[in-house]
């Protein structure tokens, strides 16, 4: 049998539509500092810029309608003493954003009302001052990130070898967990009872952090440059890139109950010298890679326990930082997975869509599963008192509608689940496209041979099947997108279909063994 064996998976043909320059945000200075961040990041209303300023540290806040080129002068969150190295979104306020400085600090800040960039002529343009100031550290803050189901609980990672654990609203350091070396990545479990490390010293740490110690101490990646990890979700995985001692750039999947190693080692991605920039997809179950200095965007499905490799967004326009937008900020009309924001040149940001190209045009529930909300799982109280559970989530199917969005049961857990070989159609609406199971999967390439035909010498049936045989083989491997795109394949084929319809009574099909003609349905599928 001749033909190539693809798997099957409704991500398969996800592809990055770059922005076009005028709907980008230009006019950026962007701080050139070589802390190793990811400089920007994103929530559904605001984009966050460590920012190129004298007199101090200061990040801008751009509102995400505002594109194009913007002003000379704009208001800018000011009150560090020194650089700012990092900032974070608050996951339960799109309005709270918290600050990491040179100057050993952590600040929160809160976006005004209605705050805007575009200010009117001869007005005044304030800078936004903190409402909180955390101080603890003894040198600089290098990290800062918001738990993911506790309101008001930050984590922020200082040169001084420690993370602190912060309540938020009290102003106060609750826990610290220590470190030998400098912090380079950190991600929270999806309940944020469980926290990773990725430090200097090449030490993958898991920690329990209200014990304030670490319950698994692993070697990482071999290589001297920076190591990062991101948590994958609900997941009991963390995913982790750095490089080996050949300065090629790894990827690895651990396991958190047994990191001794990655499942399977792991797994060379290039010989690039830029760091990795890791970032999952609870939703898609997808893992995107971010090159540090290249303008490339590799993403991998997680399955099967694995990481499959997808597909790879490739621009000749370098990326110093990046961030991702939550799921509950992506256009879900054009069928958006994920959307990125790349800095470029340093002088503006760049938004990339990352789509699933369908043509249906109702709401696709099987690629937009429930997503976290604003709705915190508990308070910081609770959270420092050993709770734990995940944050309620929405269902985007009423943000589709243009309703406010319902909670679902926060207990729902997304499976790496094998999708249907026609979940992804364009031309049927999910999940109503679901292949009958009883029908074999020759049926979906049309009639097979008949008893004559298979009877019939090597020879003769090569013979005979040499005109459609390739069009078959092909149709198995392709997607329906690809098919829609190539009408006149599709015609072909129906051609040849309909005539091999019109033989079944007489050969014997064991697909159908009356005329196709008295049962419409059975034809439309064996045609396809």
């Amino acid at each position: 049998m001749s033909g190539r064996f693809v798997r099957s998976s409704k991500y398969r043909h996800v592809f990055g539509r770059p922005t076009r320059k005028e709907q980008c945000y230009d006019n950026i200075r962007i701080s050139r500092n070589a802390w190793d961040t990811n400089l920007v990041k994103a929530n559904p209303k605001y984009i966050s810029v460590n920012w190129e300023a004298s007199g101090g540290g200061a990040f801008a806040v751009i509102p995400i309608n505002e594109k194009g080129r913007l002003p000379e002068q704009l208001p800018l969150f000011r009150g560090h003493t020194a650089v700012v190295l990092d900032t974070d979104w608050s996951p339960f306020n799109d309005s709270l954003i918290a600050s990491a400085s040179d100057d050993g600090k952590a600040f929160i800040f809160k976006v005004p009302e209605d705050f805007t960039l575009r200010t009117e002529e001869g007005e005044t343009i304030k800078d936004i001052a903190p409402v909180q100031k955390l101080t603890g550290h003894s040198r600089k803050v290098g990290h800062v990130l918001f738990n993911p189901a506790a309101e008001n609980v930050l984590a922020t990672s200082s040169g001084d070898y420690t993370i602190k654990l912060w309540d938020v609203e009290a102003g106060s350091s609750r826990l610290t967990l220590k470190h030998t070396d400098i912090v380079q990545g950190l991600s929270w479990s999806a309940n944020g009872s469980l926290l990773v490390t990725t430090s200097r010293d090449k030490k993958l740490r898991i920690w329990d952090v209200r014990q304030e110690k670490p319950a698994h101490v692993v070697p990482g990646h071999g290589g001297a440059k920076a190591s990062r990890v991101t948590w994958m979700g609900e997941h009991d995985r963390v995913a982790t890139t750095g490089f080996s001692k050949m300065s090629d750039r790894q990827l690895g999947l651990w396991d958190i109950r047994e990191p001794k190693e990655p499942l399977e080692g792991f797994q060379m991605l290039d010989a690039i010298s830029g760091v990795c920039m890791p970032f999952w997809d609870d939703g898609t179950q997808c893992l995107y890679l971010a090159g540090k200095g290249d303008g490339n965007i590799r993403y991998f499905e997680y399955a099967n326990d694995k990481f499959e490799f997808l597909s790879e967004y490739k621009s000749s326009d370098p990326q110093r930082g990046i961030a991702f937008l939550p799921k509950r900020g992506v256009n879900v009309h054009e069928n958006e997975v994920m959307r990125a924001f790349k800095t470029v040149n340093d002088s503006y940001i760049e938004p990339i869509s990352f789509l699933v190209p369908r043509r249906a045009e109702v709401f696709q529930d099987d690629i937009f599963p429930p997503t976290v909300g604003i709705k915190p799982a508990m308070s910081a109280a609770e959270w420092f008192n050993g709770e734990e559970d995940l944050p309620p989530k929405i269902d985007l199917a009423r943000v589709y509608a243009g309703e406010e969005p319902a909670e679902v049961a926060s207990d729902y857990k997304p499976t790496a689940r094998a999708p249907s070989p026609n979940v992804h159609s364009p031309t049927k609406k999910a999940p109503e496209a679901e292949p009958e199971p009883t029908l074999p999967a020759s049926a979906l390439r049309g009639p097979p041979p008949s008893m004559k035909e298979q009877t019939s010498s090597i020879k003769d049936l090569a013979s005979k099947f040499t005109d459609g045989k390739e069009d078959d083989d092909s149709d198995e491997d392709s997607s329906d997108f690809e098919e829609i795109a190539k009408p006149v394949d599709r015609s072909e084929k129906h051609v040849s279909a309909a005539a091999s319809d019109q033989r079944l009574p007489q050969d014997g099909s064991a697909i159908d063994s009356h005329p196709s003609k008295t049962n419409p349905m059975t034809s439309t599928k064996q045609a396809k």
